[in-house]
């Protein structure tokens, strides 16, 4: 598999594009033609447990803890540091996500994504019950400046996204897809509906497609209520 560089300088602007849907894309975003890569896995024994592995295996097939990644073709991405390729809105690319979740840069713009109060996370208005003392969130966060158009732009967020301002929010595991083995080789087990916590004793025949943090020591806001103190923290 050909991997390009993972760009952190993302120019989130569509070029010459007369759709007002397409005047900012973000990075996370998966486009037409970025499809699932071939996946040529196989299981092998690794110290004491049974392993997934790529047959051709790249170190980038990896995240920093470990964990084998769902492939995913990259578009070509143009001088001016924009992805090609019409948005799939409703989709995010796997490797991308992992990136923006690792690093806790913008889903949007890849810039820092810390603020003076702490990190946006944004999340659909009916995904969590925000009186749980801790969340767990696919979304990465999101810097102030494009919060609103995060909101405005994924589906998901119905433009009335329930805000999290998060002090902490450390890595807690993966979604994905549980693999195993039998006389025909290396087949699907099961695809949970709860990410898998790092450390689980299944996390090693586990394909990533998305890195989840988990949300702590948070208060939940309004954008508008959150704008406002950030501008007063400023």
């Amino acid at each position: 598999m050909t991997f390009p560089p993972l760009r952190l300088t993302y120019n989130p602007r569509a070029a010459e594009s007369r759709d007002k849907s397409l005047s900012l894309v973000p990075y996370i975003t998966q486009r037409e033609g970025e499809d699932a890569a071939p996946d040529n896995l196989v299981i092998m024994r690794h110290s004491s447990s049974p392993r997934l592995y790529y047959a051709d295996e790249d170190p980038r097939d990896r995240d920093p803890r470990g964990v084998l990644w769902a492939r995913c073709g990259w578009n070509p991405v143009d001088t001016e540091g924009r992805i090609s390729g019409v948005p799939q809105w409703k989709l995010m690319h796997p490797h991308r996500q992992m990136v923006c979740m690792q690093t806790l840069t913008c889903q949007v713009c890849t810039g820092p994504a810390r603020t003076p109060l702490g990190f946006i996370f944004l999340t659909g208005p009916r995904d969590h019950d925000p009186s749980r003392p801790s969340i767990l969130t696919n979304q990465p966060p999101v810097c102030r400046r494009d919060t609103r158009a995060a909101a405005r732009l994924c589906p998901h967020l119905e433009d009335d996204p329930t805000v999290f301002l998060a002090r902490s929010a450390p890595l807690y595991g993966v979604h994905g897809t549980l693999y195993g083995r039998d006389e025909g080789g290396v087949k699907v087990i099961a695809q949970p509906d709860a990410p898998l916590p790092y450390g689980h004793p299944n996390i090693g025949t586990f394909l990533a497609s998305q890195l989840v943090r988990r949300l702590q020591s948070f208060r939940v806001v309004g954008l508008d209520e959150l704008l406002n103190d950030l501008a007063t923290a400023s």
